[in-house]
Parts: C-alpha cells; structure tokens; sequence
C-alpha cells in the first residue's frame, strides 16, 4: 500500500469518528477521503503542496 492509500483510509476513517450519517456526513466523508488522498500523494511525491502554497503568494 503506498501513502495516498494510507491518507485515503486515514481520511474515511475519521470521517466516519466525525459524523452521524445523513447526507451530510457522506459529504463530510467524501471530503476527508479527498484530504487524505492529497496528503498521501504529497507524501508520495506526486504532487507538490508547497509549490501550489507558494504561487498563490504571488498573485
């Protein structure tokens, strides 16, 4: 398993600690399986979080 698969789990897994069900808490799920993926991938190498950081400074 490599990190954007661990951060995908990791993000559903506290999703589901965080909410009750509903729509909303699939939203809220969905939404934290993202951050988890973007965080995987950073770790990874994939994708780079402070180059994005670093260009919106600049605007």
């Amino acid at each position: 398993m490599n990190n954007a698969v661990i951060g995908l789990f990791a993000g559903l897994l506290l999703a589901i600690a965080a909410t009750t069900g509903g729509f909303w808490g699939l939203v809220v799920a969905i939404v934290l399986g993202g951050i988890g993926v973007i965080v995987g991938l950073h770790r990874d190498g994939v994708i780079d979080l402070g180059a994005i950081v670093r260009s919106r400074g600049r605007g």
